[in-house]
């Protein structure tokens, strides 16, 4: 039997523009859900008017709605492994943003 070799190669990607991929989309919600071994993540976008109404509601000491309407702006489907690279990426992201320097791995 051979043996698993799970190494690391780092490449330099360029993703070229499709049609769909042109123009941003923005989102003010996500979620995530794991489905036999692929995760899906969902940006949606609620209005931030309503939310905004909704904090005010609560501030006011009057019950928050029990759910809300928004729309589904785009779906991701990704394999775990992209998901391990991409929550890397997102907390290297972090750190830059804090001016911290990324702890060194005790490799």
């Amino acid at each position: 039997m051979s043996e698993s070799n799970d190494t690391t190669l780092a490449l330099n990607v360029r993703l070229n523009p499709s049609e769909s991929s042109v123009h941003p989309r923005t989102t003010n919600h996500t979620n995530a859900g794991i489905a036999l071994g692929i995760d899906y993540l969902n940006g949606g976008f609620v209005e931030p008017a309503l939310l905004a109404a909704i904090e005010k509601t609560a501030k006011d000491g009057h019950a928050a709605p029990k759910g809300l309407e928004g729309h589904v702006v785009t779906r991701v489907a990704i394999d775990i492994g992209a998901l391990a690279r991409l929550q890397q990426q997102i907390q290297q992201m972090l750190w830059e943003l804090r001016g911290v320097q990324k702890p060194k791995s005790k490799n």
